[in-house]
């Protein structure tokens, strides 16, 4: 069977304008006189033309450079949020927060150790006990105290 193009995209089940399409890249030829054997074409068209991708196919690299894309761009919003709090003072850097602490907590740590050697004598005054020996029940009780502290038998909470 021969026709023209509009024939050829019915028989075809295409648009005309893919078999023009068709034409013009040389994937399928007209014969002398212009029309289209479609057995002939037919062959052609299979041999070499590309299958169709599926829509999974087609828009797989689509979707996965859209959700990678999507992914980018929140960490860059992200980044931008820290960036934006730093500068307004919200937040601080890491290592500045973790020496405030440490120095906070050493000041703290010498303040309670002082207590025996503050006390001592006061207490051993009222109590009539040894000064040396109240001085080593307040001692041990601070560190102990001391030592709770840094290391609770339940962090879970923390």
């Amino acid at each position: 069977m021969k026709g023209g193009v509009r024939a050829y995209a019915r028989h075809r089940g295409v648009d005309p304008m893919s078999i023009e399409k068709a034409i013009k890249s040389g994937r399928i030829t007209r014969d002398a006189d212009g029309e289209i054997d479609f057995e002939k074409a037919d062959r052609d068209w299979e041999q070499n033309t590309r299958p169709a991708m599926s829509p999974d196919e087609d828009n797989g690299g689509l979707a996965q450079y859209s959700r990678a894309r999507a992914i980018r761009e929140y960490y860059q919003a992200s980044l931008a949020k820290i960036d934006y709090e730093q500068k307004v003072g919200k937040l601080l850097p890491k290592d500045e927060v973790q020496a405030a602490a440490f120095n906070t907590y050493r000041q703290f740590r010498e303040q309670l150790l002082n207590i025996p050697d503050r006390v001592a004598a006061i207490i051993s005054a009222e109590t009539g006990m040894d000064t040396r020996k109240v001085h080593e029940i307040l001692t041990a009780e601070v560190r102990h105290a001391l030592n709770e502290f840094a290391d609770p038998p339940n962090r879970s909470g923390l």
